[in-house]
């Protein structure tokens, strides 16, 4: 435990004195070093998992969170009335995909063509907000949906005509031939992730089946999951179901980005733990040169009696203060901008006059920030761990202070 009178010392030696001047420099620095490391570290945490729920739920939101795909005959539909599967799906619906290539002008594209139904098409989410844009509800024979992106590309509106060339081949005089088929502009859609919105498009599922000389052994099953959260647990309940069938989710499908996203946080965490190392070793610095600036002082209390061990606490003190107050302060700026960080990339791009956070690169309008107590609890405990750390060795040079010699060299 530490007394009180080593509390009082501890925080009279904080105090600044002019003749201590470089040793406040010191301190100062300190203090901003670990402050500006901490803040840095919960911020860049922030937007990383903000950007990863972000990325998740737009992914989620655009996709399927379980997908069955038939091998060699078509999904059993007698499955779909188990009970467990009803008990954990909100809903079920099926779908075919094709390559393409779409032509307008002088434009060409590959795309991606997803089938649905006309009553399953417009259950799904991306159907359901504001920013989908529809002239009927349906997604009748020649109707196709385009994405924002795509159809501002393009310049096409609601009604707009566009020609699709199929993968698929038919048999002519002159030999095989790609499919054409002419479609209009029913729809348009915005999923917020611009990868998706330039390069997939929906159409009738019967039309799409025909186009790619496709039929209902092709056909997928989407299972959208009241609980998408226990995505593991539930994909190994329905690969008892579908043991017949392939099965896979949406963070399958997504695995490799994701695993990208985590090294990269845990890289971030690594570099910017060092820039709080680097400032808290300066606190070695300055405590040693503090010590040798209280060398008379330190003989002064050793002489009228205070033990070794309270000389040690005294210095461990004013170290383990520097570093916990450094570390709050770091903790209180890093969550100010982290709620704010849209804010001030809107107010740095308008006074640099740059992009920062561009959509095309990183599918995001807004720059994400999600703040996670845990996170901040551990960047706080490791702080303060290293500032202890380093405050040990100058807290003992001090106890071992010899006060004869001490006041002899004074």
């Amino acid at each position: 435990m530490i007394s009180t009178l080593e509390k009082e010392i501890a925080f009279r030696y904080l105090k600044t004195k002019k003749k201590d001047g470089f040793l406040n420099v010191i301190s100062i620095f300190s203090f901003i070093g670990i402050s500006l490391g901490v803040a840095v570290l919960i911020i860049v945490m922030s937007v990383m998992n903000g950007f990863r729920s972000e990325l998740i739920n737009k992914i989620v939101g655009f996709n399927s969170h379980i997908t069955i795909q038939p091998y060699d005959i078509s999904i059993d539909k007698s499955k779909l009335n188990n009970k467990d599967l009803k008990s954990i799906s909100n809903k079920m619906i099926f779908s075919s995909k094709g390559e393409a290539m779409i032509i307008h002008k002088d434009y060409t594209k590959g795309i991606l063509l997803r089938g649905y139904s006309r009553k399953d098409f417009m259950k799904l989410d991306l159907t359901n907000n504001d920013n989908f844009i529809s002239k009927t509800n349906n997604l009748i024979e020649n109707n196709i949906s385009l994405g924002k992106d795509l159809s501002d590309s393009l310049n096409l509106k609601i009604g707009s005509k566009i020609m699709i060339m199929s993968s698929s081949g038919v048999q002519t005089i002159i030999g095989n031939l790609p499919k054409q088929k002419t479609f209009i502009v029913n729809s348009i859609f915005d999923s917020g992730l611009s990868d998706f919105d330039q390069n997939i498009a929906f159409i009738n599922i019967d039309t799409l089946d025909e186009f790619f000389d496709l039929n209902e052994k092709d056909r997928n099953l989407e299972i959208y999951l009241k609980n998408p959260t226990k995505i593991k647990k539930i994909k190994t309940r329905i690969e008892e179901i579908f043991d017949n069938e392939f099965v896979f989710t949406w963070a399958d499908l997504n695995k490799a980005l994701f695993s990208a996203l985590k090294v990269e946080r845990n890289v971030m965490f690594i570099i910017l733990s060092l820039i709080i190392i680097v400032a808290a070793f300066n606190i070695i610095s300055g405590l040693t040169i503090f010590v040798k600036n209280k060398t008379r002082e330190i003989a002064i209390l050793k002489s009228i009696g205070v033990l070794n061990k309270s000389i040690a606490k005294i210095f461990f003190l004013v170290g383990v203060i520097i570093g916990t107050s450094a570390t709050l302060f770091g903790i209180f700026l890093g969550v100010l901008f982290s709620i704010n960080i849209e804010k001030l990339r809107f107010f740095l791009s308008e006074i640099f006059n740059i992009s920062l956070f561009p959509e095309e690169i990183y599918f995001l309008s807004t720059m994400p920030s999600e703040i996670n107590p845990f996170s901040i609890f551990i960047i706080s405990i490791c702080s303060i761990i290293v500032t202890i750390l380093v405050s040990i060795f100058p807290a003992i040079k001090a106890s071992r202070l010899d006060p004869v010699k001490a006041l002899k060299y004074e």
